[in-house]
């Protein structure tokens, strides 16, 4: 029975769980600015934001599943849905849909650190008592990795991804004790790391396996181990939707700009300088909030020798996990970050701080025993945040006019700035031009006289249908990116469509006369390889829960039988 105190109360009716109020309260302290300032405008803000508007948009088209951003690059468009994964953008337009713009990056912010820390809270009580277990949950809620997150980087996705890792180290935990039946649990974390954030679902994959390994040295057990490679292929099966569509035409778009000079691992690690001002006040940021971080765990790790001797599995696990977290920030792990597979493409090294804000919560717990002690550290923390607010870079913001303009911009047309590793091969978003008509014959020189009219019956995000007159052959050059996903037909014949040199844009060939065309957005065979493994992973996993729910249900009934 839960305890009185568990439960706030008001005339004599529950409301809310004391932990959850306690988590919801942090994750408010830690918006509080926004409702003096306006939303923080981080690197990734606009990103998120217009996608965010644009999925919105496509769904009220119809499209329930958004695969081409049709008004990035000023409306040329690019695959960013293709490659972006999908749970940040759908919560995002969700609460665009509910709240105000201007609401819903506090809103998203609030919704993702109260998530961390109840699955912080849940964590935490394996070991400690209640009040303790709330401290842990609202101190990773309001982390001071979380802060530079919403405050400098609005890195929305990565925010909501850290809400999976305190469950992926409790079911870690849990592999030894249940076996198979933790395969589950954390395959559907593994899923859901790479449905959020693809540099984030590297770090779950890589640190499943660091705290297998360990559990496996400390257990002397290679069980774990099985256990943790059926989880890592029962998530990637259940994502394969995204994945493998993400995989197959990565090819297909200028992908290698995810490394380009800047977001290298290199050019990140901490207290890293590089030919660029803005780049190294913002490094000098993270890399504070990190060094201050690690002090503070190393402290709390050495003052937490009590725990360590009543719980040597995750202690080691949790110390272990963290070490490596802490170490990779620093230059001389670069050969690893050059031969692991994929690790480079976390881009920034200090990601791994996400990790680490785990042991770090529950350390500094364990290890600080007195209220006055914790105290104490959360103001050094917040004073550090605060020195490099006013000290070193302090955050940009937006107001609602901005919202405004930006939702402006996308109802008009004319479109947003994109991202370049989003772009279709062969495309250079810097050389098209932002005001082109949405049809144009490919020379302009000769345009005159030679087209009578272009009638645009329809411009969705997916599908384009419009009659054009001309009045010799020619090549229509269009408002668009070319991309092989496009089916094009003209007077309901399937053609070959071309790409124009340079800009990217998509030309049709039209002869004399009326010419109907018609693009459509085609479902390409990896899209369908995609949805039919995860589609058959969904029924595996269901008809396994089926078999593994009736084997209790008459498990029960044989202890019933027996008393």
């Amino acid at each position: 029975m839960m305890r009185p105190e568990a439960r706030i109360n008001f005339a004599g009716r529950s409301i809310l769980p004391l932990p959850l109020l306690m988590v919801m309260a942090a994750a408010f302290l830690v918006i509080l600015p926004f409702f003096f300032l306006g939303n923080p405008s981080g690197h990734d803000f606009e990103f998120h934001v217009n996608s965010w508007m644009e999925v919105l948009g496509q769904w009220r088209q119809g499209i329930v599943y958004p695969r081409w951003a049709a008004l990035a690059q000023y409306g040329f468009g690019e695959a960013r849905f293709i490659f972006y994964p999908p749970a940040s953008w759908t919560l995002g337009a969700t609460l665009g849909a509910l709240l105000p713009w201007k609401a819903v990056p506090g809103a998203y912010v609030w919704l993702a650190l109260t998530l961390s820390g109840c699955s912080m809270f849940l964590l935490a009580r394996s070991w400690l008592d209640r009040r303790d277990a709330i401290f842990a949950a609202a101190l990773y809620a309001a982390n001071p990795y979380y802060i530079v997150i919403v405050y400098w980087r609005s890195a929305f996705a990565e925010l909501l991804a850290g809400a999976l890792l305190p469950l992926l180290l409790l079911y870690a935990l849990r592999s030894e004790e249940e076996g198979g039946k933790a395969v589950v649990p954390l395959g559907l974390i593994v899923a859901a790391a790479w449905l959020t954030n693809i540099p984030a679902a590297v770090m779950v994959n890589y640190s499943l396996v660091l705290l297998l390994v360990i559990l496996a040295i400390l257990k002397r057990s290679l069980r774990v181990l099985l256990c943790g490679a059926l989880a890592v292929l029962l998530g990637a099966a259940l994502a394969a939707f995204f994945l493998v569509p993400a995989a197959y035409e990565h090819n297909w778009v200028n992908i290698a700009e995810v490394l380009s000079p800047g977001v290298r691992p290199q050019d990140n690690f901490l207290f890293v300088n590089i030919n660029d001002v803005d780049h190294n006040r913002f490094n000098l940021v993270v890399s504070l909030v990190a060094t201050a971080e690690m002090i503070v765990f190393a402290s709390a790790a050495f003052f937490s020798h009590i725990w360590r001797r009543r719980q040597p599995h995750a202690w080691w696990m949790l110390l272990g996990w963290a070490v490596v977290a802490m170490l990779l920030n620093f230059s001389f792990t670069f050969v690893l970050w050059e031969h692991l597979p994929e690790l480079r493409y976390l881009q920034l090294p200090w990601r791994w701080l996400l990790c680490l804000n785990v042991a770090f919560a529950l350390l500094v717990t364990m290890g600080s025993r007195r209220w006055i002690v914790r105290t104490l550290i959360c103001v050094a923390m917040l004073g550090v945040i605060g020195f490099v607010w006013h000290r070193v870079q302090p955050p940009w913001w937006e107001t609602a006019a901005d919202f405004s303009e930006m939702l402006e911009h996308q109802r008009s047309g004319a479109g947003y700035e994109g991202t370049d590793e989003y772009v279709p091969v062969g495309a250079d978003p810097y050389e098209i031009k932002q005001d082109a008509p949405r049809v144009a014959l490919e020379d302009d020189s000769v345009a005159l006289g030679q087209v009578q009219q272009i009638h645009n019956q329809r411009w969705s995000a997916e599908s384009k249908v419009f009659t054009a007159e001309v009045s010799q052959p020619g090549q229509l050059a269009l408002r668009l990116f070319n991309y092989p996903a496009w089916h094009v037909e003209v007077n309901g014949q399937a053609v070959a469509a071309s790409t124009r040199e340079v800009t990217g844009q998509m030309l049709i060939p039209v002869q004399a006369g009326e010419s109907r065309v018609q693009i459509t957005f085609s479902r390409t065979s990896d899209r369908t390889l995609g949805g039919i493994i995860s589609g058959v992973s969904i029924l595996f996993l269901g008809g396994f829960l089926a078999l593994q729910r009736r084997g209790l249900s008459s498990n029960v009934n044989l202890d019933r039988d027996l008393c």
